[in-house]
């Protein structure tokens, strides 16, 4: 390894906003709306404000897979949120979600709107809303459950570790690469010895655990994520890990759910918004015909 960096700690750590990273016009210390907008509302009881990345794939994940169940109610608008501009922001989506995080759900089906944020709970609000796709036996739920809350606390490692360091970092730091990736793989190394004995991740059911997992590191293991990341950590060694992810990538509904709010990857891949099933025929093949 490389000598380290003659970086001392200050004493009070103070706010460097030209700190030249990807994200650092919107990155900042504080919580809050920067500006007022408000957020449009369609005319379907669900309205989810979201962007196409891992967590909020998820998402439409879930209510793809709950529409092709024959579930009506789950019938949704999905807005774009464009983080990159700051739309999370706004005052609307601050009232959703005083994290400024996407996804965010509105659910207005009740009397009074419900606000769901963070991803791994709108997931279980929409499991036992709908009563699927989260298992009903104790020691199953408890599995489930177990595996969800392990990507809720793993992925940031992930993402906002390796991720942000190998890809993203305006200065390549070795040791924070080597720190990131190391614990990386050994998080695959645990999704891989668990799926050598299961056909999925909570057992032999396609559950919210696998909706959640699925969409960072289904993604990681099939070169999605992170420019040539895939060659780097070597998945291709995490065989139950590709099969799996071969297996879930495969079913309809997450093939929709991966195009909502999609802004990137060839643009018969993207659904920008979706507000009714039939927008993933027009609106794409609109796409196509302008790229033409």
């Amino acid at each position: 390894m490389t000598s380290s960096s003659d970086y001392t700690p200050p004493k009070i750590w103070t706010w460097d906003k030209e700190n030249g990273g990807q994200f650092a016009n919107i990155n900042r210390p504080i919580a809050g709306p920067t500006h007022e907008k408000e957020l449009p509302v369609g005319k379907h009881p669900l309205q989810l404000y979201s962007l196409g990345t891992p967590n909020g794939v998820k998402v439409t994940i879930m209510l793809e897979e709950l529409l092709a169940l024959g579930h009506s109610g789950a019938e949704y608008d999905a807005w774009l949120i464009k983080i990159g501009n700051g739309d999370q922001f706004g005052s609307g989506f601050v009232a959703v979600n005083p994290n400024s995080k996407i996804p965010a759900l509105m659910d207005r089906s009740g009397e009074k709107p419900v606000r769901i944020f963070e991803s791994g709970a709108i997931l279980t609000y929409l499991a036992e809303k709908f009563g699927a796709f989260l298992p009903t036996d104790p020691a199953r739920r408890a599995e489930c459950f177990s595996w969800l809350f392990w990507q809720v606390g793993s992925a940031p490692y992930l993402g906002g570790g390796f991720g942000h360091f190998y890809a993203y970092a305006p200065t390549k730091i070795e040791y924070a690469i080597n720190r990131f990736a190391m614990e990386t793989k050994r998080q695959l190394d645990v999704l891989d010895r668990r799926l050598a004995e299961s056909e999925y991740i909570a057992g032999d059911e396609f559950t919210i655990a696998d909706m959640a997992i699925w969409p960072w590191y289904g993604g990681l293991v099939k070169g999605w994520m992170y420019g040539e990341s895939a060659e780097f950590l070597q998945v291709q060694e995490y065989r139950n890990m590709q099969r799996w992810a071969d297996l879930i990538g495969e079913r309809p509904a997450v093939k929709r759910g991966r195009m909502v709010n999609r802004v990137s990857g060839e643009p018969s891949s993207q659904l920008h918004e979706r507000h009714d099933a039939g927008d993933f025929e027009t609106k794409t093949q609109d796409k196509l015909q302008a790229a033409g």
